[in-house]
């Protein structure tokens, strides 16, 4: 592979094949027999694997002799990169909510067109990445703050109402519970027995907040010390019947209801990972990128990592770059076991 081209060329092939949206913008590819290079989603019919060869951008296949597609326009997708990596930082700077008006005027797109270039690449919309964002500053000030009206207003809310209207439903429990830890809210658990081992399985009254490899009720307690656990029984055994069929059949959608939280980019790279198709991957570059940040890629693991629901959020669809599987929190055996049975090697 010359310094012109950017990724191993399996793996560049692969996201042309599989139409891959995430990968636009971080190379192209060049078919020789017309002389045109297109970004990895293009719709064109494919060329045959001997024609193509990879890029790192539109001006190093340009150098190499090729014109741009004029169909899937490649170099528009690395303009769009790097719009909504600018759009994250004027987000992320500005002290005050921004209009989708203002962020997309800041980046020199029209709004409509920009609303569905950020969620496509995010997963989440401009409006829902900033209220993320107010929500995970809510979370750590209410941590802190000796009263929650102040850490409402440390966080950037206007007013309280504002913060129970966006941050409550998000956190998945009142400010004044949060504030206590827990503090309240009863969890339901219980064991079952699956082919891949032991499954704990804990649900709050709007959903599934743990399910884990090899945990039992001590482990769920220290996870949520301020809570009341108690047996899951007869008011369980309907999600859980519907998790262990999510274990011995991963390929399927049993459309699990969930209470967890994590940061904003963590929730991100969850949804980009219930997003993924039954029987394909992703590698954690592909991750950062839906969730807003292509750099991120070592955020993107530990996300796959922090995963509070095995399953659920299907982290064992994640892998490296290089095609390799990568860690996983209950052990490579049982990934390698979930992705058979979806039909990955």
């Amino acid at each position: 592979m010359t310094d012109t081209q950017i990724i191993d060329p399996d793996i560049a092939w692969a996201a042309f094949v599989a139409r891959d949206r995430a990968m636009d913008g971080r190379f192209v590819g060049a078919v020789k027999t017309t002389g045109i290079y297109c970004r990895p989603s293009c719709p064109a019919r494919h060329p045959k694997r001997a024609h193509v060869s990879f890029y790192a951008n539109g001006a190093a296949a340009r150098a190499a002799g090729f014109r741009a597609c004029l169909r899937c326009t490649p170099d528009d997708a690395a303009r769009d990169r790097v719009a909504v990596a600018a759009a994250i930082a004027y987000i992320e700077a500005s002290d005050e909510t921004v209009s989708l008006g203002n962020v997309a005027a800041h980046v020199g797109y029209a709004p409509h067109h920009f609303h569905r270039l950020f969620k496509r690449a995010t997963g989440v919309t401009p409006a829902a990445y900033a209220r993320g964002l107010k929500a995970q500053a809510a979370t750590a000030a209410l941590n802190g703050a000796a009263t929650i009206t102040e850490a409402i207003y440390e966080a950037g809310y206007s007013a309280p109402s504002r913060f129970y209207e966006g941050a409550g439903p998000r956190l998945g429990m009142s400010p004044s519970v949060w504030k206590r830890g827990g503090a309240g809210v009863v969890i339901r658990w219980t064991t079952a027995p699956t082919s891949l081992g032991t499954l704990l399985l804990a649900a709050t009254d709007k959903g599934l907040c743990r399910v884990a490899f090899d945990e039992d009720a001590a482990a769920l307690a220290a996870r949520f010390p301020h809570a009341e656990i108690m047996p899951g029984g007869a008011a369980l055994d309907d999600l859980a019947a519907r998790v262990i069929a999510s274990v011995e059949s991963p390929g399927r959608d049993h459309h699990l209801p969930l209470d967890v939280q994590g940061t904003a980019f963590q929730e991100a790279v969850w949804q980009a990972l219930r997003a993924i198709p039954p029987g394909e991957t992703r590698s954690y570059a592909q991750l950062a990128a839906a969730a807003g940040n292509p750099r991120a890629v070592r955020a993107a693991g530990t996300a796959c990592g922090a995963n509070p629901v095995a399953i659920v959020i299907p982290c064992h669809r994640a892998q490296r770059s290089d095609g390799s599987m990568g860690g996983y929190a209950y052990g490579v055996d049982r990934k390698l076991a979930l992705r058979r049975r979806e039909g990955v090697d």
